[in-house]
C-alpha cells in the first residue's frame, strides 16, 4: 500500500521543514494550514484549509486516507512564552490534539506522531539529566505552554494505551533556517543581525536544529515504538554563546549581558514596550524562568532506537544566518 503523510501546522517552522524533506524524498503529502494562510499546491503536495479546533474543517484533510498507509505528524500548536495559558492556547494545544486523535481513530490512521515538547517533562534540579517519562501532569510543570503540552501528551499516551498507534517526540528549543512563522529563537538571531537586540541575558537552554527534529519525526514514524516518547535535543548553550556564534558568522557588536536579577526586574518593561509597539517580546518573566531552568536533556534513547544524531550547532547558526539574509545555502540538508 502506498504511503501518505498528513502534516498539521504545515505553515509552521517544523511543519514546513517536514514538507521540504518529504517532497525531496518523493513522498505524497497533505499539509493542513489555517483558513487565512496560503499554500501553493505542487506535485506530491496538496494543501487543505482547516483548524484543529474544528473537527469538521479537517474532514477533507483526512478523507480518503484509508486508501493509503497514512502517517499523521501533528505539529500544529501555539508556542507562547507568557506565564499563563490563554483560552486559545488551551483550545489549540489540548482540544486540537484530542480532535486529531478522534479523527485518527475514525479514519484508521496507520500511525500518529505527536510533536510534544521537552517543556512537558517535569523539571529536576541541575545537574540532573532529564530523560523521557511515561506520564505527564499539568501540576508537575511551570508555565502555560508547558501545562498545555503536558495535558496533550497525556491524552496521546492514553490513546496509545487504548490501541491507537501513536509515538511522541519531544524537541528542545528549535532553531534553524526556513522559518516564516516567527519562531522566537529565529527572531532573536534576526534582531541581533539587524541591530534590534539591545542586550542578552545570562542563561541558556538546549537548542536543536529544525532539520534534525524533522528527521527525528520521520524516524519516529518508521522506527518508534508505539506509546513511547523520544527526546529530540542537542545540547545546552548559553544565549551569550549563541549570539557569539552569530557574530562569528556575520559580524556585529558585542552585547551587554544582563544578570538574571536585572533581566527579571526589566521584564515587565520589555513586555509593556513590546505591547505598545505591537511586537512580540523576547524577554518575559516566563522566558527568563526557562533560561535559568535545568535544560540538560538526554537524546540517548532517540539515538539508540531511531538513529537520531543532531548536527553541529555551528552549522545550524550558519544556515540560519544565511536564511535570514536570504542567501542560498549549499548545505541546507
Amino acid at each position: 500500500m502506498k504511503k501518505m503523510y498528513l502534516i498539521t501546522g504545515a505553515d509552521g517552522h517544523l511543519g514546513s521543514t517536514l514538507l521540504r524533506m518529504l517532497l525531496q524524498a518523493g513522498e505524497t503529502v497533505r499539509g493542513l494550514i489555517l483558513p487565512n494562510e496560503t499554500g501553493l499546491n505542487r506535485p506530491g503536495l496538496t494543501y487543505y484549509h482547516g483548524d484543529v479546533r474544528d473537527p469538521a474543517s479537517m474532514e477533507a484533510f483526512f478523507a480518503g486516507s484509508e486508501e493509503f498507509d497514512t502517517v499523521v505528524i501533528h505539529t500544529a500548536g501555539i508556542i507562547d512564552i507568557s506565564e499563563q495559558a490563554s483560552t486559545m492556547m488551551y483550545a489549540v494545544n489540548v482540544g486540537g490534539t484530542q480532535n486529531i486523535l478522534d479523527l485518527c481513530r475514525k479514519y484508521s490512521i496507520h500511525r500518529l506522531v505527536y510533536v510534544s515538547s521537552v517543556h512537558a517533562i517535569p523539571e529536576k534540579c541541575a545537574p540532573a539529566v532529564l530523560e523521557e517519562v511515561c506520564a505527564f501532569s499539568v501540576e508537575s510543570v511551570t508555565g502555560g505552554y508547558a501545562k498545555t503540552k503536558a495535558a496533550a501528551t497525556q491524552l496521546v499516551l492514553e490513546a496509545a494505551q487504548n490501541g491507537l498507534d501513536t509515538v511522541v517526540v519531544q524537541p528542545s528549543g528549535i532553531l534553524g533556517p526556513y522559518d516564516s512563522s516567527r519562531n522566537h529563537l529565529v527572531q532573536m538571531v534576526s534582531d541581533y543581525i539587524f541591530g534590534k537586540l539591545p542586550a542578552c541575558v545570562r542563561g541558556g537552554y538546549d537548542f536543536v536544529d529544525v532539520r534534525d527534529v524533522a528527521s527525528g519525526c520521520l524516524a519516529a514514524a518508521e522506527k518508534g515504538r508505539p506509546g513511547e516518547c523520544y527526546i529530540l535535543s542537542n545540547q545546552h548553550y548559553g544565549i551569550k554563546d549563541v549570539l557569539e556564534m552569530v557574530r562569528h558568522v556575520c559580524g556585529g557588536r558585542k552585547l551587554p549581558v544582563l544578570p538574571m536579577w536585572m533581566a527579571r526586574a526589566a521584564a515587565p518593561f520589555f513586555e509593556w514596550l513590546a505591547k505598545r509597539k505591537k511586537e512580540r517580546p523576547l524577554y518575559t518573566r516566563y522566558s527568563l524562568y526557562t533560561l535559568r531552568s535545568n535544560s540538560i536533556f538526554s537524546h540517548e534513547k532517540a539515538t539508540r532506537e531511531l538513529g537520531y544524531h543532531p548536527r553541529d550547532f555551528m552549522q545550524t547558526i550558519r544556515d540560519t544566518v544565511t536564511w535570514i539574509c536570504r542567501k542560498p545555502s549549499p548545505s541546507s540538508y
